[in-house]
């Protein structure tokens, strides 16, 4: 591989040394960059079922230690990390680092950090772990179709910080793509996406969004009296696992930016009523032998892409058990904005539960019309079709729900009736100008409760083939049992606000 792939400036700094993707990345290769950096600590992360990242700091002495290390992982609380999945008197299992995952802590210099995965002490990958059960749900659909399934997320926050004066004022609901000075903490923004790109190689692009609150009212001291930008950042396609990984550790790396910046950074669906919420959604795209099969040769989707969209209408309402999981969520969940109610797809609408985004595809080299000097032709033209879904927010439980969608996949692709069902759900037109073209769809869950009924319903969609262990179903059905608000019971504003601003750090 050419030596040019690892010499740009947001690429991997451990590449670069290696002259390597991190795919390859080999114990010795580790080994050889502790040694010629000086590393003082090796720091293990992995995903709990809060949906957090969880961490450990390995002091590394010498080479026998490191290699140790390595080599066999070390063993953590599992009854702390999954309080009543396990037992207290079975309760040590190993954190094993994954090799391709290594990067350099940007918040400590002496740090080489990885992403572990969960092993029980007969050494098989813990059934009850979020990543696992991921990996387990792809393998599955892989088993099904003979594809991979990739996806790439869309991270929106709101970053909160101190009032800047009142120059250059951005409107409530005019954030989005603002450029400075009217975007106050750009700055911030980039060094986000300067750490988020060397460590996981997936970031397409990121910009202000929509929502800004000039003055944040709350009974949180942390938040009150601040000012709110939201943000986002968008990944490119990446095996459903990776992009799992990368939008958990994306969400560490925001935090941290945000906290050094002395500004607060928070994925809660909902700070405040009329302002947009923070969404996740969700692109997916089928891969053949590293090919995008989502068009068909008419430019249409597939008939491989209809399966995948009649497996997600199938699993739709039950999917919002793992992507929406907060009482706030279903606040960001109304009609005529840009977030579902109602199971239907439909093409560039975002009104859409899923919609198919523009793609590339009937015209290529675009800049060539625009800049007539050009005289070199593109020729790396990549098929980029994609299906959005549009319902999950930043309370996602992100490795649970991307496991549930590879159910729909694995689903869609068993089913023969599959891509008969998603016609009958597709929709045209201007949707919010016609109030009865939706009257024949299935609503979505309208709250927390709902959504836990629709799960326990449901739950063999996501148990067959022993993939969801039933605890773990439990578990985010009492989870869900417990944000228990009758949202239209409250009608003052303070009242909604402490809904809303209960869940700030919750994911």
């Amino acid at each position: 591989m050419s030596e040019d792939r690892f010499s740009y400036a947001l690429t991997n700094p451990l590449s670069q040394i290696l002259n390597k993707p991190p795919c390859e990345f080999q114990r010795e290769d580790l080994l050889s960059i502790i040694e010629k950096k000086q590393i003082e600590r090796i720091t293990f992360h992995y995903t709990a079922l809060d949906g957090r990242l969880k961490e450990l700091m390995l002091p590394v002495s010498d080479r026998k230690r490191a290699e140790k290390i390595l080599a066999e992982g070390e063993r953590v609380d599992g009854s702390s990390l999954f309080k009543g999945l396990v037992e207290t008197a079975l309760s040590d299992v190993y954190v094993v680092p994954e090799y391709r995952t290594a990067f350099f802590n940007p918040f400590d210099q002496g740090s080489l950090d990885f992403v572990c995965r969960y092993v029980t002490q007969d050494g098989a990958r813990a059934s009850f772990a979020p990543d696992n059960i991921l990996a387990k749900a792809h393998a599955l659909f892989r088993e099904s179709s003979g594809l991979d399934l990739y996806a790439l997320g869309e991270i929106e926050f709101y970053l909160i910080s101190a009032r800047e004066p009142h120059t250059f004022q951005k409107e409530s609901q005019g954030g989005y793509h603002e450029s400075s000075p009217f975007l106050k903490r750009g700055d911030v923004l980039t060094e986000i996406v300067r750490h988020i790109t060397q460590i996981t190689d997936a970031v397409k692009y990121a910009h202000s969004e929509v929502g800004f609150i000039d003055k944040i009212e709350s009974e949180l001291d942390e938040i009150d009296g601040q000012q709110g930008e939201q943000m986002e950042v968008e990944f490119l396609p990446r095996p459903v696992e990776e992009m799992a990984d990368a939008m958990v550790l994306t969400r560490w790396l925001i935090r941290n930016v945000a906290f050094r910046h002395g500004c607060v950074a928070t994925f809660a669906p909902k700070i405040e009523d009329g302002v947009a919420g923070n969404g996740m959604h969700v692109h997916l795209q089928l891969m053949q032998e590293g090919q995008n099969i989502m068009e068909g040769p008419d430019g249409r989707l597939s008939e491989k892409a209809m399966k995948l969209v009649g497996g997600l209408c199938h699993y739709a309402d039950s999917l919002l058990a793992f992507g929406n999981t907060v009482a706030s969520s279903y606040m960001r969940l109304v009609p005529h904005q840009e977030a579902p109610t109602k199971i239907f797809w439909s093409g560039l609408n975002r009104s859409a539960l899923i919609r198919v985004p523009l793609a590339w595809s009937e015209v290529r080299n675009i800049a060539k019309q625009i800049n007539p000097q050009e005289e070199s032709d593109f020729g790396g033209f990549e098929k980029s079709k994609t299906i959005e879904l549009r319902s999950a927010d930043g309370s996602a439980l992100i490795h649970l729900l991307l496991a549930g969608i590879s159910m729909a996949a694995d689903w869609g692709f068993r089913t023969p009736e599959a891509v008969a069902f998603a016609e009958k759900l597709y929709v045209t037109g201007r949707i919010s100008g016609d109030e009865g073209v939706l009257d024949g769809f299935s609503s979505l869950p309208a709250n927390c409760v709902e959504s836990s009924q629709i799960l326990a319903q449901k739950r063999d969609l996501y148990e067959r083939e022993d993939v969801f262990p039933k605890p773990i179903v439990d578990y985010v059905v009492d989870l869900l049992k417990r944000e228990d608000f009758d949202l239209k019971g409250y009608g003052r504003i303070e009242d909604l606000r402490k809904i809303m601003h209960k869940d700030l750090h919750r994911h």
